[in-house]
């Protein structure tokens, strides 16, 4: 922690609003929904007592959310949202559109199961759902790293000019407390200048943006999304090592947890890698050379960093909070594809745990890596 910072309990959900107000977005558009409902109350409370110079937004629903974000970041200013579940889903046909726009909005999201059956539980499958809408993702296991995320995500945003999404699991990440250093404002000031994009719709200079154009055109613009995605690892790594400098804090793109020497690894994302890292602790105690690779950024996916973290490794075992009906887990479909072809890649074993929220204890997550050992790779994600 530098002396710069200021130690704080929070919840993952107020750190994530104090990096929204560091962040000095000017239009916050929001609407409640649980989980993410603090968020919006804390932001709230900030600008009652003057201290978020910003725009505060409540339409009358999710959807009108993101339809007021987009012309709000078209015009020229930071622009910041947070939602959870059916909020997300209801916003996604906007989720293309503001990717399409180059607009980058950052938006929290508080990963909670979907409809139906009706459940308020941790599950990834909202956010992981909208992998294809153009947004940057990044999955943050603990309070302190939302709050650095939506920060360093601006950056990331506003350098590539696409929208970034900061998913936390709900409950577990989201209302648990813990130590939070918030750094100084100037601090952040620093690290993110203010917005300024050369293009932007003004009155003063007449422009426009949602034309009919032709296959040529959308053709040549998807080109241009897909190669400022392809700028986002090396741009989110560049302004992790930054902000490491700044404040002793760095999560990477991807994580190495006791890897070195690891036959097996667990790769998994958001809060069920503190667990791993206690059963990881605990098999290396009983001689068991298991290591965690934690995915921080899954869009774009990071195919490098994930070939090279695991070059070497016998047997992978992927732990999913979500479910693609047909398909199994998500991350365990996407790791296959970006280790396919790799010479020596690993065996790839997936597991559907924690799915609705589901408890994954040490124990657990020890016994998959003892079966994942014993037996072939699944070509499906194994329910557990």
């Amino acid at each position: 922690m530098s002396r710069a910072d200021k130690p704080v309990l929070l919840t993952g959900n107020h750190a994530v609003a104090w990096a929204a107000r560091l962040a000095r977005p000017k239009v916050v558009p929001v609407y409640p929904i649980t989980p993410q409902t603090p968020v919006l109350e804390k932001l709230t409370d900030f600008q009652a007592a003057g201290e978020f110079d910003a725009e505060i937004i409540t339409p009358e629903s999710e959807h009108s959310v993101m339809s007021a974000c987009i012309p709000a970041s078209l015009a020229g200013v930071r622009v910041f949202t947070a939602t959870a579940s059916q909020g997300l889903l209801l916003m996604h046909e906007l989720l293309h559109y503001a990717s399409g726009a180059r607009a980058p909005i950052v938006m929290a999201n508080v990963n909670r199961t979907v409809a139906s059956p009706w459940a308020f539980w941790p599950d990834q499958t909202d956010s992981l759902a909208q992998r294809d809408t153009g947004w940057i993702q990044y999955y943050v296991e603990t309070a302190q790293e939302a709050l650095d995320t939506v920060i360093q995500a601006f950056r990331v945003a506003e350098q590539v000019l696409l929208p970034a999404l900061v998913n936390l699991d709900a409950f577990y990440v989201s209302h648990s407390l813990e130590p939070v250093s918030v750094p100084a404002q100037a601090l952040v000031d620093d690290y993110l200048p203010p917005f300024a994009p050369v293009q932007r719709l003004d009155t003063a200079a007449p422009s426009g943006w949602g034309n009919v154009v032709t296959q040529d055109m959308y053709y040549r613009h998807r080109q241009g999304i897909e190669a400022a995605m392809g700028r986002v690892p090396e741009l989110a790594a560049q302004a992790d090592r930054d902000w490491a400098t700044r404040t002793g804090r760095s999560f990477g793109v991807v994580e190495r947890y006791r890897c070195d020497g690891a036959g097996t690894v667990v790769v998994s994302m958001g809060s069920l890698c503190g667990t791993t890292r206690d059963a990881v602790d605990a098999m290396r105690d009983r001689g068991l050379a298991v290591g965690l690779l934690k995915l921080r950024l899954f869009r774009p996916l990071p195919v490098q960093a994930l070939r090279a973290a695991l070059a070497g490794v016998a047997n992978v075992v992927v732990l999913d909070r979500n479910h693609s009906p047909g398909a199994g887990g998500v991350l365990h479909q996407e790791l296959r594809a970006a280790l396919y072809g790799m010479a020596g890649a690993p065996q790839i074993h997936g597991y559907l745990a924690g799915v609705g929220g589901v408890n994954v204890s040490p124990e657990m997550i020890e016994a998959f890596v003892r079966r994942a050992q014993g037996t072939p790779a699944l070509a499906e994600s194994e329910w557990v």
